[in-house]
């Protein structure tokens, strides 16, 4: 029997459309199960997967109580110095970035990435060291079963992610305002091209992983669109894109393209870099692309604001329009692209998903 999410991926997807859920909701946990998160995590979940298996949730190891969030509602953070924000059964990180190690455009120009080569001290998510490619196997081969190889199952799921694909590296390097304000200097392309250098060593490595697919992050786009211009990117970032994923899929894995946002302005750029499809927010129009391409991936359509108000009505009909483009390609999952976080109304939640269950079929 095959994996339906591998099928869904490559799309040609079950009957019961699948979930793809970005969840971070314990107050939806326990009005769900009835037994309290923070009291009993593991149980909860345990009773969680057994009640709602298409979110496919891990189950933690341990039973021990958890603390509750120390942050207000109104996101007050418990240290103002970090601002930080609650976010799920904790809190958030900073977006402190390269603000801590930059203070002008003159330093920016000045840096090497690839003499850095090691960025476990900073904070750009993918905060590692990044000096060599077998370095980088390393670290994520031991991640992976020893028994696979050099080559995941057929048929299988097993994905290795990656947050900077290429446009997180400058903005969280640097911080959004010297990244915006040096970008389009010269001098920025040797900068780039440093960065390029760092994936190139990524992608190799991930080329040679015992997996199926590589989910590629980048925010290259926020809720009314593009950051960056198409001139921009088709010179930074897009010709990185197809280098670092012809390298990946020479190796027989496919790409699942990753941004917050709305894709619809480069969305055909990104799947003529080769990916086979796209996760994104409730900003992008995912019918139009479901009509353009044939069985793409596609998640993200679902929208937390709808949760949030719960009415069940609109509920309905958001599932229902979901389901439609759904039925539109074989590669869709169910997924409120804008995320579940703590404070989406729990109830509103059930009603997706109990709908979900319900109507959500090709």
């Amino acid at each position: 029997m095959g994996d339906p999410r591998y099928d869904t991926f490559m799309g040609h997807g079950p009957r019961q459309i699948l979930h793809w859920e970005h969840w971070s909701c314990p107050d939806a946990e326990t009005y769900l199960t009835g037994i309290d998160y923070y009291e009993h995590p593991r149980l909860c979940r345990q009773r969680l997967r057994e009640l709602y298996p298409q979110l496919n949730l891990s189950i933690p190891e341990s039973d021990a109580p958890k603390p509750r969030p120390r942050l207000s509602l109104e996101g007050e953070s418990s240290n103002a110095e970090r601002h930080t924000v609650r976010w799920g059964d904790g809190e958030s990180g900073t977006f402190d970035h390269g603000e801590i190690f930059f203070h002008s455009e003159q330093e920016v120009f000045a840096f090497s990435p690839l003499a850095k080569g090691d960025f476990s001290d900073f904070n750009v998510v993918e905060a590692a060291d990044f000096s060599s490619e077998e370095t980088i196997y390393r670290r994520y081969r031991k991640g992976l079963p020893a028994e696979w190889g050099d080559r995941a199952p057929a048929g299988s799921a097993a994905a290795v992610g990656f947050y900077n694909t290429m446009f997180m590296w400058p903005l969280l390097t640097f911080g959004w305002e010297l990244f915006l304000a040096c970008c389009l200097d010269p001098r920025f392309e040797r900068i780039m091209d440093e960065f390029a250098e760092i994936n190139r060593r990524v992608f190799r490595a991930f080329a040679r992983l015992p997996v199926n697919f590589v989910i590629c992050h980048d925010d290259i786009v926020m809720s009314r669109g593009p950051v960056c211009s198409p001139a921009w990117m088709h010179r930074y970032i897009f010709p990185r894109y197809e280098e670092f994923w012809g390298l990946v899929r020479a190796a027989g894995k496919e790409v699942i393209f990753m941004s917050d946002g709305n894709m619809d302005a480069y969305a055909d750029d990104v799947m003529a870099c080769g990916a086979r499809g796209i996760i994104s927010e409730p900003y992008t129009d995912y019918k139009a692309l479901a009509r353009r391409y044939d069985n793409p991936f596609l998640a993200g359509e679902g929208d937390n604001r709808v949760l949030t108000r719960n009415d069940p009505d609109e509920i309905r009909r958001m599932v229902e329009s979901m389901v439609e483009t759904g039925r539109m390609s074989g590669g869709y999952m169910m997924c409120i692209g804008n995320h579940i976080p703590w404070n989406v109304h729990p109830e509103g939640i059930k009603r997706y998903l109990d709908l979900s269950a319900e109507l959500a079929c090709r």
